[in-house]
């Protein structure tokens, strides 16, 4: 075949030696506007995973790369007049022109054509070619010119960076963090060659503005970063290689990805590779990773499928199917961290202790978890574990493990949970006339004797006509409170966990049907009034809601507080008010279900009036020692609806009004609703409203194990997890994920302690295996 990569970067040169050593009858030429041996930038960064497989796939020059690696193992961060260091997580740096220069040396090795110094308009220009590859980064002439094909998504980010080098050199991955009278900026600093290290420089566009540094030529840019990190570079200059560049040379990174990959031009097939296809962000250094994978991949694909033209379709769809996969994971795991510092000033750099940071900054792609921090660095991990144990104040005595952070207690107004795990509300369906029967003390009890410190029933109703269905607990009544009470008591007698209630309205989504015979289905028969915020069915075949007078406000306000006044005597401990998920008080928060032209509709503050109403009336009616959460719906998952900025608002509204921590879940509240599952998937909405609202908060959603609690609790991304499903399917949840990670001291219940020890013994005789 005839191949030809339009740019010289590591993506084109990486696949054409590969193509060139697995099949030499191909006539290969990559093509390259700068001159030989010559190309821009600082030093590039990838793993040691992607070093692995350039061994495979080509010995000789992944021997010449790695000789001139800067391998490091450690990362310092230096905040707030600290310096923390951890080890264990393998990376390699080596300088952008070096690396090209090795590549552009094997490839001449084995008879690629090299033509430098040529501009190329096109795939147009070389009509002899049976494949091009569009190599030549993201500002490709050749996608450009199929945009319409290649369907490109570019989306520019708000924070503001410039690509600097130093010769100081750094013997770890080091993260330097400065505040201004304007805000935050960041410097990520590597060593990749014996003599320079990059030194990228970062912050928001507010604080870029403040300063001016848009006006500022590159030289008086580079002196005040040089005057800003003065420490860190203990005199060492900044130098720029960027001339061709006008202005400061700060750029905004754009997020890149691509409908489609490759496109027949009616002689040749074109595909993108590298930056061309696809961007991630320097947070995590994956940019050059992802360039020469695609190149292996693709090499991969014709060994597969055979190098003649003929194979050259299925060749393409395969290795984009396969790549897109790939490129999707890590664009995810570097969005996270690139959001990681865009918000870093405004959400943790003033708000968490340097220890905090360090575990929050180590685990910003979400893709590294608590235990994958001990696999790297045991000791690190447990100092920091030590830490944190004494921060909650259950410090460990000398030579004893400390607490991971999920079993250490928290303290809320006068209570005191013995561990962060809470027993999410769950409808069971079961209940007659609303009360607590067997199943619910069974249920319960069990879940409560199973170390959660913290256990919820389901949404319990105010009223009759506030149930979801038939079967939903209810606290309208005395008898009622009485089941309350039975429930109480014996969760106090047999237990150490506290029990909630959760209280709610359905609102529109009520009078359905048992969810085993047919989720949010309306009832046929024996079906009540619904109320809402405004007169929208959730289905289109459900009852039309009755558009809530005040007469109606003034009657569900004081159902609230009657059933906050059972809950109370009955002797409930913790109270939780339910404004999410599209029920009645949630109808009122989102502007797809409150079409209201009163004083309850429009802007956020009258949206949330009446729930702020019941808040304030619920609050008044509760004991003052013990705590009021509130359930919100951090997103809405539908065009038009709340994102986790509104919930942001809603949060800090009703921290002013008194609620002591929000819950923060999402969706359920528009039945068209789109949201994107995954682990921890709501976590980061937790993590917003704690951090930048300052209220503590409640994680919920795809949290199924300790590794997952132990990581978000560990990294102040919530104070508490609600475990929902797990709890489900293991009563004993929280003690048995205490026993994987190997914490003995955890206590179970006494008519259960012969079986702690064969558990444990199990566990063990497993991991020996």
């Amino acid at each position: 075949m005839r191949i030809v990569c339009i740019g010289g970067g590591p993506a084109g040169l990486y696949f054409a030696l590969l193509m060139k050593k697995n099949h030499p009858e191909h006539s290969i030429t990559v093509v390259e506007r700068n001159r030989p041996y010559d190309t821009f930038g600082w030093g590039v960064v990838f793993s040691d995973a992607t070093m692995v497989a350039m061994r495979q796939w080509d010995p000789e020059s992944a021997a010449e790369i790695e000789d001139a690696f800067n391998h490091w193992d450690d990362i310092e961060l230096i905040f707030k007049g600290e310096t923390l260091r951890t080890t264990g997580h393998g990376f390699v740096g080596i300088g952008r022109k070096k690396l090209l220069n090795i590549l552009q040396s094997r490839c001449e090795a084995l008879g690629v054509e090299l033509r430098f110094e040529t501009e190329v308009n096109g795939d147009e220009d070389f009509p002899d070619a049976d494949l091009v590859i569009a190599s030549d980064g993201f500002n490709s002439k050749v996608r450009n010119k199929y945009a319409d094909i290649f369907e490109p998504d570019l989306v520019k980010r708000p924070n503001r960076f410039v690509w600097l080098g130093t010769n100081k050199l750094f013997d770890a991955f080091t993260f330097d963090f400065k505040k201004t009278e304007h805000g935050w900026f960041q410097a990520h600093i590597y060593k990749f060659d014996d003599k320079t290290s990059t030194f990228i420089v970062e912050t928001t566009e507010e604080a870029f503005a403040a300063h001016g540094l848009e006006a500022m030529s590159q030289d008086v840019s580079i002196a005040f970063c040089e005057n800003l990190f003065a420490d860190t570079l203990d005199g060492a200059p900044l130098m720029t290689n960027a001339r061709h560049m006008r202005g400061s040379a700060w750029l905004n990174f754009s997020r890149l990805i691509c409908g489609k990959w490759s496109h027949f031009n009616g002689n040749s097939h074109v595909v993108l590779m590298g930056d061309a296809a696809h961007t991630a962000h320097f947070a995590i250094g994956s940019g050059t990773k992802l360039a020469l994978e695609d190149a292996i991949e693709l090499t991969r694909q014709f060994n597969a499928h055979g190098h003649g033209r003929d194979a050259i379709p299925a060749v393409l769809d395969d290795y984009e199917a396969i790549r897109r996969v790939d490129v999707a994971r890590i664009q995810n795991a570097a969005r996270n961290a690139m959001e990681w510092f865009e918000v870093v000033g405004e959400r943790y750099a003033d708000q968490l202790p340097p220890q905090q940071f360090m575990y929050s900054m180590l685990t910003r792609s979400q893709r590294i978890s608590h235990e994958n921090l001990r696999l790297r660095d045991p000791v690190w991990l447990e100092g920091y574990e030590r830490w944190f144990a004494e921060q909650s104040g259950v410090p460990a005595k000398n030579g004893e493990r400390p607490l991971p952070p999920m079993l250490t207690p928290y303290r809320l107004r006068g209570v005191t949970l013995k561990n962060r795990i809470v027993m999410s509300p769950m409808a069971m369906y079961s209940a007659t006339d609303g009360e607590i029967g067997d199943f619910h003390l069974v249920h319960i009890g069990s879940r409560a004797m199973g170390g959660a410190a913290l256990v919820f029933p389901e949404m319990t109703c105010v009223s009759a006509d506030a149930r979801i269905t038939p079967g939903c607990l209810g606290l309208w009544n005395d008898t009622q409170a009485q089941g309350w009470k039975r429930l109480a008591d014996f969760v106090h007698a047999n237990s150490d966990a506290k029990l909630g209630i959760q209280i709610g309205h359905a609102g529109r989504k009520g009078a359905t049907k048992l969810a085993w015979d047919g989720i949010d289905e309306p009832l046929t028969e024996g079906a009540w009034p619904l109320l809402s915020a405004s007169a929208l069915p959730y289905l289109q075949h459900s009852a039309v809601p009755k558009a809530m007078d005040r007469a109606d406000m003034d009657r569900v306000l004081a159902d609230f507080v009657a059933a906050t006044r059972r809950a109370a005597e009955a002797g409930v401990d913790w109270l939780e008010l339910h404004c999410a998920h599209g029920y009645l008080l949630s109808s009122f928060l989102s502007p797809l279900t409150n079409r209201r032209e009163d004083e309850y509709g429009g802007s956020h503050e009258n949206r949330a009036r009446f729930p702020l109403e019941v808040f304030r009336a619920v609050r008044a009616a509760w004991p003052e020692d013990r705590p009021i959460s509130v359930r919100l719906s951090a997103h809405d998952w539908f065009e038009g609806g709340n994102t986790p900025d509104d919930a942001a608002i809603f949060a800090r509204l009703f921290k002013e009004a008194g609620a002591d921590m929000i819950d923060c879940s999402s969706g359920q509240v528009w039945k068209e609703e789109k949201p994107v599952y995954g682990r921890l998937f709501q976590t980061p909405f937790s993590d917003k409203i704690r951090n930048e609202v300052g209220i503590p908060t409640i994680a919920v959603g795809a949290i199924s194990e300790a590794d997952h609690a132990n990581s978000v609790i560990s990294a102040g991304r919530a104070d508490l997890c609600a475990i929902a499903r797990p709890h489900l399917a293991d009563p004993a949840w929280t003690l048995h994920e205490a026993a994987k990670i190997g914490i003995r001291s955890v206590p179970w219940p006494k008519q259960y302690y012969s079986a702690k020890r064969q558990f444990e013994t199990n566990l063990e005789r497993a991991a020996a295996q």
